[in-house]
């Protein structure tokens, strides 16, 4: 069966996190602090702990209606929602036609202000993650003990400073709530996005040689903790002003020389419901229809991107299709220049978009037929079966082997004294050969951008990427609607991040708002 434990053990944690009564009884039920909870059952470590790996994956382990964050929408309040939100549908290749107020906002990255929901659902996810997870450290390294307590510390020290690296990338500034800063009772004050970065990459350098080589799948082992460092130095430029390419290079080939990873034969398998068998996978988002449903995570994808109209809902495992979600032809249009060539294409992954019934161009990004639905994730299994369910089953790859080697790639290009173009250029062919896409000679940067287009798109780094190679803001790149216009303009240098929200503003006095806002 997949995905069991890992769940069985979250949803235990939910009932040490419930409230005391229910609707049929009215007396008090004895409730335990964290602390003592773990002094009596030092076991239930394991459930605390996967209800923390859960605030990546759900809206709450209490069902998809309900939100860990306080008056939070459960359905567009999970983390996986805000992260296709705010890292694809704000860059060129996919666009949602809602017209949502918020969400419409980001589609045509025009009128970003601290009030947007969408905003302040991502802020409020990376805040709770943070004080939770550091509440069970203190308790753990302070006041009780648990057998393999090391590895425990490892892995919520892993899930806080994943929390702080969105915070880096999204809003570049916040407080910064460790060990230390815990349980001070007045606001704290703000750090900037260099402390920021220093605090994860020095918790990440220090649990890399403590954390597991190896651990039960959908958690994090010494891997996983060298790939955000790898993800985190490649950015370095744009977080702190000073490159750190060399780094990401070493650490992409720990990752690679660790040799738990391959490349999946089928690319298509990272993406279906059986995709917790892929090779390919270095850490998931977990879902399962049945013991984990939510509206915020592959299931926003799957069923966004379907629509009856136009679709079979049942060949995609789905019950439901929302009709919402298309590529643009920035996305597209890496495989081919126009619709009967996209049609004849030999590359696998250019497969993974709806044709039939729709228009290469978008002319109209609130027109369902304008654009080509990503059929890239689906609910059913690489082989086609499983069931029709209205949630998914399929887990969100949020590191995967394959963008570990366009890092290395990319590294190599940029100078990296620990990578070589050969070696970058061997690592591209061997995605490319993959998808059954042409061998090539020779590779430049932006060839790798390129390939990170056709290689992840929707898979929550877009906005990033383009952010790194200087083309999300200005107006030297274009795509369809950037800026709010049909064939795109130019956008203002203060998108490369985004608003801090007015809750939290108002709620720390400390804070300020980003330039531009």
């Amino acid at each position: 069966m997949k995905k069991i434990k890992i769940y069985s053990l979250m949803l235990m944690a939910g009932l040490f996190f419930s409230a005391c009564t229910n609707d049929l009884e009215t007396e008090p039920k004895f409730e335990l602090t964290l602390e003592e909870l773990l002094a009596r059952d030092p076991n239930a470590v394991e459930g605390l702990l996967s209800r923390m790996y859960s605030t990546f994956a759900l809206s709450s382990v209490s069902g998809p209606n309900d939100s860990d964050i306080s008056g939070a929408n459960a359905g567009e309040s999970p983390f996986i929602r805000g992260l296709v939100n705010l890292n694809d549908f704000t860059a060129d290749g996919m666009k949602n036609r809602w017209g949502d107020n918020g969400l419409d906002q980001l589609t045509t990255t025009t009128g970003w202000n601290s009030n947007n929901k969408f905003f302040k659902y991502v802020y409020d996810r990376i805040y709770y993650t943070i004080p939770q997870t550091t509440n069970l450290i203190v308790i753990l390294k302070t006041k009780v003990d648990v057998a393999n307590e090391e590895q425990y510390i490892s892995e919520l020290r892993f899930l806080r400073a994943l929390s702080y690296y969105y915070l880096i990338d999204f809003f570049g500034k916040g407080p910064l709530v460790d060990d230390n800063t815990f349980s001070t009772t007045t606001p704290l004050p703000e750090a900037t996005r260099a402390e920021l970065f220093n605090f994860v990459e020095s918790e990440l350098k220090d649990i890399e040689g403590k954390i597991a080589p190896s651990n039960t799948y959908g958690r994090a082992n010494q891997a996983v903790v060298q790939m955000l460092l790898a993800k985190l130095y490649l950015n370095a430029e744009v977080y702190t002003g000073t490159a750190r390419y060399t780094d990401a290079a070493t650490y992409a080939s720990k990752v690679i020389a660790s040799g738990k990873y391959q490349l999946e034969g089928n690319f298509a398998k990272n993406f279906r419901a059986d995709n917790n068998t892929s090779k390919e996978i270095i850490f998931p988002l977990i879902a399962d229809a049945t013991s984990s449903q939510s509206y915020g995570n592959t299931t926003y994808i799957v069923n966004g991107n379907l629509n009856s109209t136009t679709m079979n809902l049942a060949t995609y495992g789905a019950t439901e299709g929302w009709g919402g979600h298309r590529a643009t032809k920035a996305w597209y249009g890496l495989f081919a220049s126009n619709a009967a060539s996209l049609a004849t294409s030999n590359d696998v992954r250019s497969k993974l978009f709806w044709l039939t019934g729709h228009n290469y161009e978008m002319n109209d990004y609130k027109e369902w037929t304008d654009g080509y639905p990503s059929i890239k994730f689906t609910n059913k299994n690489t082989d086609g079966s499983g069931s029709i369910t209205s949630f998914s089953s399929t887990d969100f790859p949020l590191f995967r082997l394959a963008d570990t080697y366009l890092i290395y790639a990319e590294c190599a290009l940029r100078g990296a004294s620990t990578a070589t173009v050969p070696q970058a250029l061997n690592y591209v062919n061997l995605i490319r050969t993959r998808a059954n896409a042409d061998v090539l000679t020779n590779i430049s940067l932006q060839t790798i951008l390129d390939e990170r287009g056709r290689e992840l798109g929707l898979e929550g780094v877009r906005r990033q990427d383009l952010i790194r190679y200087g083309k999300f803001t200005g107006g030297s790149y274009l795509w369809p609607w950037k800026g709010g216009l049909v064939n795109g303009t130019s956008i203002s240098d203060n998108y490369k991040v985004f608003p801090v929200p007015m809750s939290a503003l108002q709620a720390n006095p400390n804070l300020t708002q980003n330039t531009g806002y």
